[in-house]
């Protein structure tokens, strides 16, 4: 079933506002744009430009708007959610799934972030406003969408057993990779979570007193550090859960990622996405040669972020 003669069709809440004390959802039109782009920003970036959007007026509601309008729309199925500790592959991941017109791939939306740190909202207030963006994200605009897959930020393996409350039955993947090409990327274009104190580092378990006592570089292994063992703690007692490693290939992680959700895609669909691992994940007119790193060695010490990733290897291999 389609919503696409429903009036709230092909509009989304995009954008958490706070003013005079109340909260409001902002909304964006995106007429017939797919959600392609390697990041949830650029697709509304590029629907700016649309005459609904440009107005001098916003489109906002209110909270109980939101929820209200949410249960007028049917949406395609949460097929999974997808962690991933930074510069390990998601986005190639997330842009080899959105290669199929049979998915919607959510890449780190910062609605999805902004709910999930806002102080305004209990657990079970969150809960309900998540379903209910995520039943506008995954609404059916197209005929052929049947799935809907969210890629998270980095940061938010700290909110898994959250998630696993509000989602029982939904498969999640781990996406992780070495230390120290994680941390190589990084030093090429450092991602805000690995400069200290620009999120507050409570959303790691940082202490405050661990930044004074630690180098600028060595708060990004720190923050890996942090990921890895979310990763292993999540993994140890959760059923339904996978592990994706970076540095077995991404296509045997596009191959176990799709068995693991267990959608039955065409073989037109996944010949798609294999083709799509063969770009630049964040540009696709540009060939994927591999990585390349400065040569100069990272002054960190890695003896703890690599035996993390060293067990979550391990395990990996064990299963």
């Amino acid at each position: 079933m389609e919503n696409t003669d429903h009036p709230l069709s092909n509009w989304i809440p995009y954008k958490l506002v706070e003013k005079d004390n109340e909260v409001y959802f902002e909304w964006v039109y995106l007429a017939d744009k797919k959600i392609v782009e390697p990041f949830f920003d650029e697709t509304i970036s590029k629907c700016k430009s649309h005459e609904y959007n440009s107005k001098l007026l916003k489109v906002v509601s209110t909270i109980e708007n939101l929820i209200d309008w949410s249960k007028e729309l049917v949406p395609v199925d949460l097929k999974s959610l997808v962690f991933h500790v930074s510069r390990c592959g998601s986005t190639m991941l997330s842009q080899s799934l959105a290669t199929s017109s049979e998915n919607i791939m959510i890449s780190e939306a910062p609605i999805i972030d902004d709910v999930l740190r806002s102080d305004r909202f209990g657990l079970d207030k969150k809960t309900v406003l998540l379903k209910a963006i995520l039943t506008f994200l995954g609404q059916k605009r197209f005929p052929e969408q049947k799935n809907l897959i969210l890629k998270l930020d980095a940061w938010h393996i700290f909110n898994a057993d959250y998630f696993r409350s509000t989602f029982p039955e939904i498969p999640f993947a781990l996406l992780y990779r070495k230390p120290i090409e994680v941390l190589k990327s990084h030093q090429k274009m450092i991602g805000m979570h690995m400069v200290p104190n620009l999120l507050p580092p409570g959303i790691f378990g940082i202490a405050p007193k661990e930044i004074n006592e630690i180098s600028f570089q060595q708060y990004g292994a720190l923050v890996l550090e942090k990921y890895f063992q979310g990763f292993i703690d999540f993994y140890e007692k959760d059923q339904n859960v996978t592990l994706l490693n970076y540095n077995e290939g991404m296509k045997n992680v596009v191959e176990k990622f799709v068995s693991f959700i267990k959608v039955d895609y065409s073989k037109n669909e996944l010949e798609k996405m294999y083709e799509r691992l063969k770009k630049h994940s964040k540009n696709v007119s540009t060939v994927f040669e591999g990585d390349s790193f400065k040569e100069e060695a990272l002054e960190i010490n890695f003896t703890q972020v690599d035996k993390l990733y060293e067990k979550l290897r391990d395990t990996l291999v064990e299963y």
